[in-house]
């Protein structure tokens, strides 16, 4: 078992992956698509908004350091903010995309 630290490995940290599990739970075609994200983002070493869309070339930028990235075929929405200097993930919303629609995602 190696040291739990504020950035373990080469990858960054997400917070918090029982948000995703909630969710696939109740959507659980989004599983699979949410734990795919999951392993390249924690393999990834995004230090810039670049670096994440050179990976995921889908994901959408915004502003507060808030990236948008579709799941399932754009059926479902990931929202979350980077501290990019610390290597951190923040699940700040996943939901279905008419519930993105109702949110406003550079807040959130």
């Amino acid at each position: 078992m190696r040291p739990r630290s504020a950035n373990p490995g080469p990858g960054v940290r997400v917070i918090a992956k029982s948000v995703l599990r909630e969710f696939w739970e109740l959507h659980p075609d989004s599983e699979q698509p949410l734990r795919a994200w999951y392993r390249v983002a924690r393999e990834a070493t995004w230090r810039t908004p670049a670096q994440v869309k050179a990976t995921l070339p889908w994901a959408s930028v915004l502003p507060g350091s808030r990236v948008v990235f579709n799941i399932s075929g754009n059926r479902y929405r990931l929202v979350v903010r980077i501290k990019y200097e610390v290597g951190v993930i923040y699940i700040r919303f996943v939901g279905t995309h008419s519930e993105y629609d109702e949110i406003d995602a550079r807040v959130v």
